[in-house]
């Protein structure tokens, strides 16, 4: 491991700790094309239908993101937003449908560490981060560079490099826990780490997760101060449940029923929407 100032030194990290699972790098890479956005649009979903053992989890879903957008995806449990997630960062593949990041790049066509590699980030809601290691280590370590693990933990890391982690532990918030083992963080704080661990890895699309679920009240103030930051720069899909965050944070809210699409736009046109107070918010 590398020794920077202020930061403790830390035993080499062992292979059984590290896998392409945990770290997101893949022993096969895809030469980033760009996405086309010439048409405003980074995310198409047209006529997606994924069925599992006869039980239709979207059913003929159509969804369109804008680049830059703060899109908020709502809905009861089943109504299939952990399946649409799975359709577009390629593990499940649609029986029906098309999917596109930007106007050229057909996601059914590529792997899941090809769709990472082409732009598309993903949160699951339990932060998965390297505990025993510092939260500046956390951040090295998923830097998109050479992506087998042995030359990224000990390739020199370049000023460009380390200013990129500095400026992205401003971002999240944890620039005075630099040196501080990730383990110790509160559950909150692991959440914004792995958030600056997707951004380490350049996304254009961030699809978050019930990312506040868990957290206080401050620390989700705090990721609503943080999404908006993030939002124009970066395009951010988020699947949560807390509507009160919801409202703070939304350009736009996506109310999904079984399995499609069953209101979409402001956050107070969908409250006043009937079909969304029967199904979700005013159960």
């Amino acid at each position: 491991m590398h020794v920077y100032p202020g930061l403790p030194e830390n035993s080499p990290i062992p292979d059984s700790q590290i896998s392409s699972k945990d770290t997101g790098i893949s022993d096969g890479h895809l030469l980033r094309p760009g996405v086309d956005l010439s048409h405003g649009a980074i995310l198409y979903l047209d006529s997606i239908s994924v069925a599992f053992d006869g039980f239709k989890a979207l059913n003929d879903l159509s969804l369109t993101v804008d680049a830059g957008e703060l899109r908020c995806v709502i809905g009861p449990n089943g109504a299939g937003k952990t399946t649409m997630m799975d359709v577009i960062t390629g593990k499940t593949l649609p029986d029906a449908g098309t999917a596109y990041f930007g106007q050229t790049i057909d996601l059914t066509e590529l792997t899941e560490a090809e769709i990472a590699g082409a732009g598309i980030g993903r949160k699951f809601q339990k932060p998965t981060v390297f505990e025993k290691h510092s939260v500046f280590e956390n951040l090295e370590l998923a830097r998109k560079a050479d992506k087998r693990v042995w030359p990224t933990l000990r390739a020199q890391l370049d000023s460009t490099a380390r200013d990129r982690i500095l400026t992205i532990l401003e971002t999240i918030q944890l620039a005075p826990e630099a040196s501080r083992l990730a383990g110790l963080l509160s559950h909150g704080q692991k959440q914004w780490l792995e958030i600056g661990m997707l951004l380490m890895q350049e996304p254009q699309l961030l699809l978050l997760d019930e990312p506040v679920a868990g957290m206080t009240d401050d620390e989700t103030m705090r990721s609503a101060e943080l999404f908006l930051t993030l939002a124009g720069e970066y395009t951010l899909v988020v699947v949560e449940h807390d509507m009160d965050f919801v409202a703070k944070i939304a350009d736009r809210v996506t109310v999904l029923h079984e399995g499609h699409v069953l209101a979409e736009g402001s956050m107070k046109n969908v409250q006043e929407n009937e079909q969304v107070i029967e199904v979700f918010l005013g159960r």
